[in-house]
């Protein structure tokens, strides 16, 4: 037990460890009338010093940029094929395919699946309007998919400036009914591969579903149908509200197309090996 300490008298702090000074308390160097300052004040101001000094001595944090949003998947695809010197359709899959039955009424064998984008056109889903479109929407015959992507390199360079070819719906995998229960208003035909929903270019220049058909650039509408004539389409259905024109036994008018053109070819083998 610690012996009472008499009153008026000042009890000795106990000594320090072995070999360290002890500090004497800087009191008793205060002048006469001031109020003594505890220690247990002293401390945190002493630390406030240290912690401000470290803090002015230590160098600057760098800045970390927040990163960029990431951009949509048509695009991370077209951007990785360039980054690697070859465009997305250099990764095509070919191989000999056959349309089986009617385009109401049939299958597809050997599809050949579209890629999401490609240099000269992008893909977007008619059902949630975004782009790309889904992998089993997007499968033909080998023979559309060379007059697909012929068409769109031939718009590319007519006119550098245009936007890329908006490809909607041509089959499933392996064909077969493609109708309402695939989202939608489905399709009647899209049923063996040689079927394949492009939409107008737009008159605003952007890759995406016209919404109108005051949006329609009608001048690239009807080239469009032009090509897909020359490049020997049976027929190329469009909506009576834009104008369109064409051979009579080739080019139709059909409800529900004014925001795009049906094209369907002609069954055969690929034009090129």
């Amino acid at each position: 037990m610690l012996p009472a300490q008499r009153p008026g008298t000042r009890q000795n702090p106990p000594a320090g460890p072995p070999g360290i000074a002890r500090i004497p308390p800087i009191w008793p160097n205060l002048p006469a009338g001031h109020l003594r300052v505890a220690s247990g004040t002293l401390l945190p101001v002493i630390g406030l010093i240290v912690l401000l000094t470290a803090t002015l001595a230590a160098p600057a944090a760098a800045t970390v940029p927040a990163p960029a949003p990431a951009p949509p998947a048509a695009v991370q695809l077209a951007a990785s094929g360039m980054e690697r010197g070859r465009p997305p359709e250099a990764a095509i899959h070919w191989r000999r395919s056959l349309a089986l039955g009617k385009p109401n009424r049939g299958r597809l064998a050997g599809g050949v699946e579209l890629p999401a984008a490609g240099t000269h056109f992008v893909t977007v889903d008619p059902v949630t309007g975004t782009s790309p479109n889904r992998a089993w929407r997007r499968n033909g015959t080998d023979r559309l998919l060379e007059v697909l992507l012929g068409v769109a390199a031939e718009h590319a360079a007519a006119h550098p400036g245009a936007p890329r070819l908006v490809v909607g719906d041509l089959s499933r995998p392996r064909g077969g009914r493609f109708g309402p229960e695939y989202g939608g208003d489905g399709h009647r035909s899209h049923q063996n591969g040689l079927d394949a929903d492009v939409y107008y270019p737009r008159r605003d220049g952007l890759e995406r579903v016209p919404a109108r058909v005051a949006q329609i650039d009608r001048r690239l509408a009807q080239e469009l149908v032009d090509r897909f004539v020359r490049a020997g389409a049976q027929y190329v259905f469009v909506g009576p509200r834009t104008g369109l024109r064409g051979p009579g036994k080739v080019v139709m008018t059909l409800a529900n197309h004014d925001d795009h053109l049906h094209v369907r070819i002609r069954p055969g083998p690929r034009t090129h090996r």
